[in-house]
């Protein structure tokens, strides 16, 4: 899994200004809104970074109440929620990881996968409106398969296997579709002045 690539599918998402405003104002429903829509990819983004689902289920629980209690940094004219609250988690992650209690097996693994990509603070910008809205447009260029593939899995949080079985397909198709997609919009990611072609 490529963490920026899930960052912008969430960013790709509709628009939720109501959710900021009600997030802002601090509506328990909110937050409940959030972790239903966020929880699982939260999760998956967790779960990549410090490879223990024990230790991934904390740290969603503190993601979600890290975003709790830092919701007057949402500005008023924010329009998606998803980026930042990923963006929160991913920095509880690290700090996990880097920890002196984490064990040296899952240092090891952050290691492996760890990219280039760094941030001051969870509150820092994450992605540019620009970034968003080319990934939106790469994700309209992908054929329907393919784009029901990467939102079964990156959104619903289901495995390949789950995801053959869900579109009827064999695995190996499924696979292909997914691998393909992923190269296409990474391709968007390292060429971000590259036109946008079809998948």
């Amino acid at each position: 899994m490529d963490w920026m690539i899930l960052v912008l599918l969430a960013a790709a998402l509709p628009e939720e200004p109501d959710l900021a405003r009600r997030l802002r104002q601090k509506d328990p429903a909110a937050l409940s809104t959030l972790y239903d829509r966020y929880g699982r990819l939260v999760y998956r983004l967790v779960l990549h970074i410090v490879r223990d689902p024990a230790a991934s289920e904390d740290i969603v629980q503190d993601t979600f109440a890290r975003v709790w209690s830092s919701t007057h940094l949402i500005a008023a004219e924010t329009a998606q929620v998803g980026p930042w609250v990923l963006t929160i988690a991913r920095n509880r992650a690290l700090d996990f990881v880097r920890s002196a209690h984490s064990r040296s097996s899952v240092q090891e693994a952050f290691a492996r996968h760890e990219d280039h990509f760094t941030y001051d603070t969870a509150e820092g910008s994450l992605i540019t409106q620009e970034n968003a809205r080319l990934v939106a447009k790469a994700l309209a260029t992908l054929n329907p398969n393919q784009r029901q593939a990467i939102e079964l899995a990156y959104y619903r949080g289901l495995s390949q296997t789950q995801i053959a079985e869900e579109m009827k397909q064999p695995l190996g198709t499924v696979k292909s579709w997914i691998r393909t997609a992923l190269l296409h919009l990474r391709s968007v990611l390292q060429s971000p002045r590259r036109d946008v072609k079809h998948a």
